[in-house]
């Protein structure tokens, strides 16, 4: 009975895979809806596929250090020393990419820009965890009190 109530290997390992593919898609499509705002600045209405190539790719690795080495810092309760390094290590990895991959035609303010964009997105997302984990903790507790309601009878 014990070792149904507890999560195997496999299902940890799975769930923190599925983690990973959805910040990979979210953090891609904040990337490439300012990339597509960048371009469209400059007056092209075409994306480079190699461009989003190298996005897509650079999400994936940048989410699996978020998440196996600096403790998935944009789902945490709290914001400390480990995860603000998390938060500076990926954003100037992202900005490096972009830059060396000259998503932005190798203009350094524009890298900066995106640091401030990432930076907000970090924001944003911590923000939108914290708010889905207290939805949830309000609706178990209720779901808790009509259990016990119902078992007392």
């Amino acid at each position: 009975m014990k070792n149904e109530k507890k999560l195997s290997l496999w299902e940890r390992y799975l769930t923190k895979e599925i983690s990973i593919e959805f910040k990979a898609c979210l953090y891609f499509f904040a990337i490439l809806f300012f990339y597509c705002v960048c371009r469209m600045i400059k007056g092209s209405f075409e994306a480079e596929i190699l461009h989003m190539a190298e996005m897509i790719f650079t999400c994936y690795i940048i989410c699996y250090l978020q998440v196996y080495l600096f403790g998935n810092f944009d789902e945490t309760e709290t914001v400390g020393l480990r995860e603000c390094i998390g938060v500076t290590v990926c954003t100037l990895l992202y900005c490096a990419v972009s830059y060396f991959g000259g998503w932005f035609g190798k203009q350094l303010s524009v890298s900066l820009i995106l640091a401030a964009y990432i930076l907000l997105t970090y924001f944003c997302v911590f923000l939108i965890y914290r708010t889905k984990r207290r939805i949830d903790d309000r609706k178990l507790n209720e779901e808790l009190r009509i259990f016990q309601t119902e078992h007392k009878k």
